[in-house]
C-alpha cells in the first residue's frame, strides 16, 4: 500500500511542480519521445493470443468511443467548444498501459486487461485520424495526413519496434520489469511538462476564465466516474473489476499529445484532469484491497 500512496503522491507533486514552474514549457518537445518510450516498453512486455479476447472487450471499445462523444456533447452544453473538446480528448483515450499493473495489484485477471489495452489502443489509433478532423472542424486531406503521421509515430512505431526486438532478442521481454521505475519516472516527467505547458498558457492568456477550468474538471470527473461504472456493468459477474479498469483507466498520454498538437493547452487540461481523477480512484481501490481485514471476514478480492 505504501507503494501506491507514494506513486499517487508523486503524481500530485508532478502536477504541483509543473504549475509552479511554467518556464519548463520550453522542454515540452520531449513529450513525444517520453510517450513513445513508455509505449515501447508496454508492447515489449505484452503477450496475448486470440483466446485472450472476450465479447465484453469489444463492448468496452464501443462504449469508449461513445464516451468520447458524450464528453464532447456534455462539455459543449456546459461550457462551449473548448470544454467540449477537453471532454472529447479525455473520453476518447484508450485503455492505459498501467491498467494491467493495477489489476495485478488487485489480484484479478491481468490477461483480460492486457487484451483490452491492445484492442482499444490499436483500433482507436486507426480511427482517430478520421475522427479528429471532423471534431476539430478541419476536414481536409492535409490535416488527416498530419494526424495519421502523429498517431503512427506515437503508437505504431514503438509497437513495430517492440515486435522486432522481441523477435531478434526474446530475452528483451524481461526489460519492462527491470525498467518499471524508469518508466514511471518518464511518466512523472511527462506530467510535469504537460502541467508546465498548461500553466504557461494560463499565465499568458489573461482572458481565460476560472469558470472554464472548473467546468473542464467537472466534465472530466463525470466521464471518469461513468467509465468505471459502465465498465463494471459490462464486465458482469465474470470480469467486473477488469472491465471497469479497462474502460476507466486511460492512456491519456496519447491524447494529451494530440490535444497539445492540434488544439491548445487549455483543451489538454481535459486528459490532464482525468489523470488526477483515475489515479485518485486507483489509490482508493488499492486501499480497499490491501487494508487489514477483520477476523472472520473473507477478502472478496482474493482468488
Amino acid at each position: 500500500m505504501l507503494s501506491s500512496l507514494a506513486r499517487t503522491a508523486a503524481i500530485l507533486i508532478s502536477f504541483a511542480l509543473g504549475a509552479l514552474i511554467p518556464q519548463a514549457h520550453a522542454a515540452a518537445g520531449a513529450i513525444p519521445g517520453l510517450i513513445m518510450g513508455m509505449i515501447f516498453l508496454v508492447f515489449l512486455g505484452t503477450t496475448w493470443t486470440r483466446h485472450s479476447l472476450h465479447r465484453s472487450q469489444f463492448a468496452l471499445l464501443v462504449v469508449n468511443l461513445l464516451m468520447a462523444f458524450a464528453g464532447l456533447a456534455l462539455g459543449w452544453i456546459v461550457g462551449g467548444r473548448t470544454v467540449g473538446l477537453a471532454g472529447f480528448f479525455a473520453g476518447v483515450a484508450p485503455t492505459a498501459a498501467a491498467a494491467p499493473v493495477i489489476i495485478n495489484f488487485m489480484r484479478r485477471d491481468v490477461t483480460y486487461v492486457t487484451a483490452a489495452f491492445l484492442l482499444t489502443n490499436i483500433v482507436i489509433a486507426v480511427l482517430l485520424p478520421v475522427l479528429l478532423p471532423w471534431v476539430l472542424g478541419e476536414v481536409d486531406v492535409t490535416f488527416f495526413g498530419r494526424i495519421a503521421g502523429s498517431v503512427a509515430l506515437l503508437i505504431f512505431t514503438p509497437m513495430a519496434l517492440a515486435l522486432l526486438v522481441r523477435r531478434l532478442h526474446p530475452a528483451a521481454t524481461a526489460w519492462p520489469g527491470h525498467l518499471r521505475n524508469a518508466s514511471f519516472a518518464a511518466w512523472m516527467v511527462t506530467l510535469f511538462l504537460v502541467m508546465a505547458n498548461a500553466s504557461y498558457f494560463l499565465r499568458t492568456q489573461a482572458d481565460v476564465s476560472h469558470v472554464v477550468l472548473v467546468e473542464i474538471a467537472g466534465v472530466t470527473l463525470f466521464i471518469c466516474a461513468a467509465n468505471f461504472f459502465f465498465g463494471r456493468w459490462i464486465g458482469g459477474r465474470d470480469y467486473p473489476a477488469e472491465a471497469s479498469q479497462s474502460l476507466g483507466q486511460k492512456n491519456t498520454s496519447f491524447t494529451l499529445y494530440l490535444a497539445l498538437t492540434y488544439a491548445n493547452p487549455l483543451v489538454a487540461l481535459g486528459p490532464t484532469c482525468y489523470i488526477l481523477w483515475h489515479n485518485l480512484w486507483n489509490a482508493w481501490q488499492l486501499h480497499r484491497v490491501h487494508r487489514p481485514k477483520k477476523s472472520g471476514i473473507a477478502d472478496p478480492s482474493a482468488p
